[in-house]
């Protein structure tokens, strides 16, 4: 049974940073990519990085190149998004979710989400 579950979202100051988690379990192979998502209120959930667990491969959405970093820890079987000078902007539920598309960040290509971890960038 597929899992996947995001943790490490809170309240940060603008400017701050934070690492947020993505625990997947259930999956009898490496080949398939985990991506990160995110919801603002009022907003369509829209795609921020994804990562190839087969091979390291990443992408990037525009509005956060310079400020974020994916990696993921195989072993762990996660996937980690470190984000940095966070803006008010930047306020949102995270959401990780998993594609057989290696780098992308298109929402449609995404089968399976995690419930999200609220990420609020306020002083």
């Amino acid at each position: 049974q597929l899992q996947l579950v995001e943790s490490g979202g809170g309240l940060v100051q603008p400017g701050g940073s934070l690492r947020l988690s993505c625990a997947a379990s259930g999956f009898t192979s490496i080949y398939y990519t985990i991506g990160w998502f995110r919801q603002a209120p009022g907003k369509e959930r829209e795609g921020v990085s994804c990562i190839s667990m087969r091979d390291g491969s990443t992408n990037y959405a525009d509005a956060v190149k310079g400020r974020c970093t994916i990696s993921r820890d195989n072993a762990k079987n996660s996937v980690y998004l470190q984000r940095n000078s966070l803006h008010p902007e930047d306020t949102a539920i995270y959401y990780c979710a998993v594609t057989t598309w290696k780098t992308s960040i298109i929402l449609a290509d995404f089968y399976f989400w995690g419930p999200g971890t609220q990420v609020t960038v306020s002083s």
